[in-house]
């Protein structure tokens, strides 16, 4: 859900050049690859669906993650984004759980990661079996 549709528009095709799928009042979608990002404006879409237009927005609602093949096509990327003014939250860097990312926001506060696999993959990180969180009791 988003706030101004233009601004969707113009984030998604101008910065992050992906193909407007569809266009209509208050709403648009666009293709990535195996995806289908869908953006409607929040009252356009409460007023049409029923769906509460609730007031402001308290912390993050979701992070979209987006594996690239390689830490290079990473590196690159981010180069190419930058040059197109996104702002990134940091450089990438590599993380405990083996992977480099990177991290921007839409217009809308939408957390975007960036990521690749270091070395070796995801490792045992990612397995519940070996890092569950303790329940206590």
């Amino acid at each position: 859900l988003v706030n101004n549709i233009e601004d969707t528009v113009a984030f998604y095709t101008g910065k992050l050049g992906l193909a407007l799928r569809r266009r209509a009042e208050g709403f648009a979608d666009f293709e990535m690859e195996g995806l289908t990002l869908a953006a409607w404006e929040i009252g356009h879409m409460s007023g049409h669906t029923g769906v509460p237009n609730r007031p402001g927005r308290a912390g993050h609602k979701v992070c979209i993650a987006l594996e690239l093949p390689s830490v290079a096509a990473l590196d690159q990327l981010y180069q190419e984004l930058l040059a197109k003014g996104i702002a990134f939250q940091a450089p990438p860097a590599d993380h405990v759980w083996n992977a480099r990312c990177a991290y921007f926001y839409d217009p809308d506060g939408t957390v975007w990661e960036l990521y690749a696999w270091l070395e070796g993959g995801p490792g045992d990180y990612h397995d519940p079996k070996k890092h569950r969180k303790s329940t206590g009791g």
